[in-house]
């Protein structure tokens, strides 16, 4: 299976196909609401606005296995979103990101390598996966990078190319 094989449902309610993205840069990302690294979402969404027309999408996940950071339903998730952060791209139901309920495109991202070539379990919220289109390129940043970070905004600009 590939990331483009899920039709998840957003904290809307709604489903996405991912498949409609299968020629899109993707940044996926586990966020939590109540994580020291949350005032990341402000980042995300305006790396969102500026590629967005480029095609660029966001695809947040939250999880709420790192101590309890994301304990809220969905309509509190997304008001928590769109009141704090404006945040317009889409974001996920929850989901388990490590152990054995781990959903299964984070079975697929965690194989990732990140820079030093090390894969395996999600090590905090807000790590980050880029996609280039057609699964061409994949890469993994470390929750401490954020999205204006250099190397992750140059490595988005290459794939929209």
């Amino acid at each position: 299976m590939t990331i483009y094989d899920y039709n998840l449902k957003t904290l809307a309610g709604d489903y996405v196909d991912l498949s409609k993205y299968k020629d899109w840069t993707l940044l996926i990302v586990n966020v939590a609401s109540k994580c020291g690294l949350t005032p990341q979402y402000e980042g995300l969404e305006q790396l969102y606005r500026d590629h967005v027309a480029q095609g660029f999408e966001i695809l947040g996940f939250p999880c709420n296995q790192f101590l309890e950071q994301e304990p809220g339903t969905s309509q509190e998730i997304l008001a928590f979103c769109k009141s704090t952060y404006d945040v317009t791209f889409p974001i996920f139901e929850k989901i388990e990101v490590n152990g054995q309920n781990r959903h299964p495109i984070y079975q697929e991202l965690a194989e990732i390598e990140d820079s030093s070539g090390e894969s395996g379990d999600i090590k905090w919220n807000f790590e980050k996966f880029i996609i280039g289109p057609n699964e061409s390129a994949k890469f993994r940043f470390r929750p401490q990078v954020t999205p204006e970070d250099p190397e992750l905004v140059q490595t988005i600009k290459s794939l929209l190319a």
